[in-house]
């Protein structure tokens, strides 16, 4: 029966905690689509874009902004599992029959645990799939640009339309921090989409307003080709569009951050932003097991030592200090002054350790 016991409590706290945790996520949610909605309608006023769409639009970005809140669902859902059985006197019953508070908080703590391996595995893969789908409804409908932009393999790929027709250019490599793309093909086709003519360069650069070409042959309609030392072409590109353009690490799966980050690097982009976000996500476990840990702390002292605007205030400050100190960490870590298993990994382990001290001077067992 003593064996039984504890398990059976166990079930008790995972579903009491996850019922409390999907409620505070769902809220949130709410919350936010509320808000974003409001702010695609007010961007959208102008441009004739129906209601259905804009629903449409904050549903697909409503994951993004959903990841972004876990920590925050995790930690007031434990807070307020923590004071409902200390309200209503269950913690004293489990202390009493010989239970110590790590034995009752290891069962949260593993079901947070769980939690981030599905966020990170499962909700962060759906959410880049529906985050990609945003961003294009973005640009076709508010921004309304109708250049595209991609890296893959084979290289880094730009099209962009001009008063000619639709160009498309394929660079091998791009040199940092020059920005100057290496072995440069251009295909140009027609407004009825007929090839026109390719231009192949050994280099090309951006300035604004225009791409210039060196050491260039076209291959035109001409049987010949037609060498030429420098060629330039009108473009309303310019190097943050194309970098913002494939750099975004939200709009890419888990799963394929690590294969991406090494086709970055060897087209020659620096990958350490998306090396620190695909860190980030390994220590969301540990950092929402951190989160159980802190809440515990805070929540389990006597009823009389502590009310619900001690709680919520307590919870705000702990949620800023985790906000604060991964911002920051993150902006040093991409800057290059801190390695990024320092940048990725130090915010949750400073709030585990930070946890399991207070709660082992507040509890003795």
């Amino acid at each position: 029966m003593t064996n039984f016991f504890p398990l059976t409590l166990s079930w008790y706290l995972i579903r009491h905690y996850l019922f409390n945790f999907v409620v505070m996520l769902v809220a949130l949610l709410a919350i936010i689509y509320l808000f974003d909605t409001v702010e695609l309608l007010r961007r959208t006023s102008d441009k004739g874009v129906p209601l259905s769409l804009v629903l449409l639009m904050g549903l697909y970005k409503l994951p993004e902004v959903g990841q972004l809140l876990f920590p925050f669902a995790i930690l007031f859902g434990s807070m307020f599992t923590f004071w409902q059985l200390t309200r209503r006197h269950e913690l004293v019953i489990m202390r009493s029959s010989g239970l110590s508070a790590w034995q009752f908080i290891l069962p949260i703590i593993l079901t947070a645990f769980v939690i981030g391996v599905i966020k990170v595995t499962a909700i962060n893969p759906l959410g880049a799939l529906l985050l990609s789908q945003y961003e294009k409804m973005q640009t076709q409908y508010i921004q309304n640009k109708s250049n595209t932009i991609s890296l893959s393999e084979q290289g880094l790929w730009l099209r962009q339309d001009n008063g000619e027709g639709t160009a498309i250019l394929h660079a091998d490599h791009i040199k940092m921090p020059d920005w100057k793309l290496k072995r440069v093909k251009v295909f140009f086709f027609d407004p009825e989409k007929n090839f026109d003519r390719r231009i192949d360069a050994q280099e090309a650069d951006l300035t604004e307003g225009k791409w210039t070409f060196r050491q260039a042959v076209i291959n035109g309609h001409q049987d010949i080709p037609e060498p030429a030392d420098v060629i330039s072409m009108e473009t309303n590109l310019t190097w943050p569009d194309i970098e913002t353009g494939f750099l975004s690490p939200e709009t890419i799966s888990f799963w394929k951050l690590p294969s991406y980050t090494k086709v970055l690097e060897e087209t020659g982009f620096n990958a350490t932003a998306l090396k620190i976000y695909f860190q980030n996500l390994l220590a969301e476990p540990l950092l929402y097991m951190a989160m159980i840990v802190l809440a515990a702390s805070v929540s389990l002292r006597p009823p009389r030592l502590r009310g619900s605007a001690f709680l919520i205030l307590t919870g705000i400050v702990i949620g800023f200090f985790v906000f604060f100190t991964s911002s920051f960490l993150q902006a040093m870590g991409a800057s290059g002054q801190i390695p990024i298993f320092v940048a990725a990994w130090f915010p949750a382990i400073i709030c585990f350790l930070l946890g399991v001290f207070a709660l082992t001077l507040t509890e003795d067992g």
